[in-house]
């Protein structure tokens, strides 16, 4: 390669929860640079998944975190040209891009969701991904039946 590989920013934890992982989440959320509107869209989606699983012992957070590795997908296909074919070629996901894909897929299986505000679209996303439903799962669900489908071809990874 020619040029160097761009260098990774650093990213503050949030105000409230002191968590890197939840500015990242905000960070995708955003639209317009509004990070405030952003914040107070996470925020109040948590405490809506708090008050809609009162019997769970876990904190929103800790709710949101399980709903994230719940969606978190371990391979992925890749489309590989190997003469004059096209192949799908299962890969496994380097550990941030699994993070990245998991919260893109949380957001906008929330967006397309029925619902009155953002808020109340992403906490109910949320609790679907905690209890194993919803786009989102699904979604990480089809990556891994496309992976398995396509295992024959595994040895043209590159």
């Amino acid at each position: 390669m020619r040029k160097s590989k761009p260098k990774k920013r650093l990213i503050l934890p949030d105000p409230v929860y002191g968590d890197v992982r939840v500015t990242k989440f905000v960070n995708h959320l955003m639209f317009d640079g509004k990070k405030n509107t952003a914040f107070t869209i996470f925020y109040s989606a948590l405490e809506t998944v708090k008050s809609k699983l009162p019997n769970e012992e876990l904190g929103a957070l800790d709710i949101w975190k399980k709903a994230l590795e719940n969606v978190t997908p371990q391979v992925e296909v890749k489309s590989r040209r190997v003469g004059g074919a096209t192949f799908q070629v299962p890969t496994e996901i380097r550990a941030d891009r699994k993070e990245s894909i998991s919260m893109k897929n949380l957001i906008s299986y929330a967006r397309k969701r029925g619902g009155k505000t953002m808020a109340d679209k992403l906490a109910a996303e949320i609790v679907d991904a905690f209890n194993n439903q919803g786009g989102a799962f699904k979604r990480k669900e089809d990556m891994h039946k496309m992976a398995e489908a396509n295992r024959a071809f595994a040895h043209f990874r590159f």
